[in-house]
């Protein structure tokens, strides 16, 4: 079973997460902040990774240490989740049209850390949470979960919608990579023999 659970206690903040990575996106999601529960219904939804988060935090300081800390417990649950990654595809990627945007994520669960983001954003705030806490919650997700992930926002106006194709991307890239290889089912997807 590909299941675990993290509890993440601070100062700062508090964070339980469970995820089943061969769920069917079920989710019960409470963080605190409006716009990034929305993001994680999506998150687990396009994944099919039942996710199960809450968070308490300093929200009265500011939403940086909540939405950090949530990439950073959601990172380590699939790191844990996915243990030695025997049998997995590895990679994954998507491309998402939103109205008038297009973003494309591609993800690598290579055991070396790295977030390549190219958005954009023209507004500082989307709800009560500022734009630019999106990158500082893919960076942590990628720190933790030790993964290569590069997503690009190609064209696009909108700012919710581009966000949200993010998410979108991001979700539907994850699901393809950590699906069982048939062929592989019982090695790991390296030449190294380790991820």
């Amino acid at each position: 079973m590909r299941k675990s659970k993290i509890r993440r206690s601070t100062k700062e903040t508090i964070i339980n997460c469970a995820i089943n990575l061969d769920g069917t996106g079920k989710n019960t999601i409470s963080t605190g902040i409006g716009f990034l529960d929305h993001m994680f219904e999506i998150f687990s939804n396009h994944s099919l990774v039942d996710l199960k988060i809450n968070a308490k935090g300093d929200l009265k300081v500011d939403l940086h240490h909540t939405v950090e800390d949530c990439g950073l417990v959601l990172g380590e649950s699939f790191q844990k989740a996915l243990g030695n990654k025997r049998g997995i595809k590895r990679y994954g990627f998507c491309y998402i049209p939103m109205d008038e945007c297009l973003t494309r994520a591609v993800i690598d669960f290579s055991g070396r850390s790295e977030l390549v983001w190219r958005v954009k954003l023209t507004l500082k705030k989307l709800g009560a949470m500022e734009t630019e806490l999106f990158q500082e919650f893919f960076k942590a997700f990628v720190k933790s979960s030790q993964c290569n992930l590069h997503i690009t926002n190609i064209y696009g106006k909108n700012n919710h919608h581009i966000i949200e194709s993010c998410f979108k991307a991001f979700a539907r890239s994850i699901r393809m990579a950590i699906e069982i290889d048939k062929k592989i089912k019982n090695k790991i997807p390296s030449s190294k023999g380790l991820l």
